[in-house]
């Protein structure tokens, strides 16, 4: 499924069979998860993707064929393969272990190909072994193919993680926008004990319900204040207005994390909402030692996740019913 052009539909494309270049494996695709990313790329909010471009970066496969120049992979493993796809290992960045703000860094599913097609070539240092203990579990009930219901920890999780790391050791921890992202890493704090204030759409009281349901000790809409100062808070809704709120919710030296890769203007405020050492932070991309970490931890919790799947030719369909508000579930590709 192609986008040939920005604000267009996907198109059903009959591609040639992608040949792994050095350090790449050839990877059939079994699932790959729709992400709030790839409306941001196809409505035209992120600057400047491949086109023609295959979407998706959150994808589970086998290894069809390896490039000689690899080692360590065999035909038939089960990898996964994220967003950071590719990264010149030379910058300062790189070399500071920031390897996610490498200035030369290309993203799956944006300036290379990625997985909404039955066949990919990934670089093999950026692919992640997934643990068999992922599929072993019963990661969603509802979930036609194991596969599909690992596939969303590849982005909404491991990026989840990477905004989650950011919070440090605070205890009260509130999250903004209790989507997909938010419904993983909530899992992750309380098995660590960490108190879980959730802000969804004022009146939304089926999303307040799931949370609570989940563990959380207090739900409510974005425009109310919790019981609680909090010690830090994350944002996954990509909503400007948000970083105000959330500041006037944290305790002294809190810090607010921004963990999307898109998010409308944030409005003004005053200094006094930031002052007292509160710190507001972006969330860039991810490290491989954050996927690696995340997926240990996410075996074992174990995570759970929610998932409806799509017939790869539905694309457009999985696109339009995310934008429009209709799932409440992650849509995951199925080929």
């Amino acid at each position: 499924m192609v986008l040939e052009e920005v604000g267009q539909p996907l198109a059903l494309r009959d591609l040639p069979k992608p040949k792994p270049g050095h350090g790449q494996l050839l990877v059939r695709v079994n699932t790959c998860a729709v992400c709030r990313t790839d409306l941001h790329i196809v409505d035209g909010e992120l600057p400047n993707p491949k086109l023609p471009l295959i979407l998706g970066h959150q994808i589970v496969g086998r290894v069809e064929q390896i490039n000689q120049s690899v080692d360590g992979f065999s035909i038939g493993d089960r990898i996964g393969v994220p967003w950071l796809g590719w990264t010149d290992g030379e910058c300062t960045y790189c070399r500071s272990d920031r390897e996610n703000l490498c200035d030369r860094a290309k993203f799956t599913g944006y300036t290379i190909d990625g997985g909404y097609a039955e066949f990919t070539v990934a670089d093999a240092r950026y692919c992640f072994r997934l643990p068999d203990e992922l599929f072993d579990v019963d990661l969603a009930a509802e979930a036609g193919l194991a596969e599909a219901a690992v596939a969303p920890l590849l982005c909404a999780g491991m990026l989840g993680y990477r905004s989650y790391w950011k919070t440090g050791d605070a205890r009260r921890l509130g999250i903004y926008g209790f989507g997909n992202a938010a419904y993983l890493i909530a899992q992750v704090a309380l098995y660590q004990q960490k108190e879980i204030f959730a802000f969804t759409r004022p009146g939304d009281k089926a999303g307040q319900d799931a949370a609570r349901s989940l563990g959380a000790v207090w739900a409510g809409g974005s425009d109310e204040m919790p019981p609680e100062r909090l010690g830090a808070a994350i944002i996954f809704a990509p909503v400007g207005a948000l970083v105000p709120a959330a500041l006037r919710a944290l305790a002294k030296g809190g810090v607010v994390v921004c963990g999307g890769i898109h998010m409308s203007d944030i409005p003004s405020f005053p200094y006094v909402d930031l002052w007292n050492e509160r710190v507001i932070s972006s969330v860039a991309n991810l490290t491989r030692r954050d996927g690696e970490e995340f997926l240990k931890i996410a075996a074992l919790i174990p995570v759970k996740t929610k998932v409806k799947t799509f017939p790869l030719e539905q694309a457009n369909t999985a696109l339009e019913k995310f934008r429009a508000g209709k799932l409440d579930a992650t849509a995951v590709l199925v080929t």
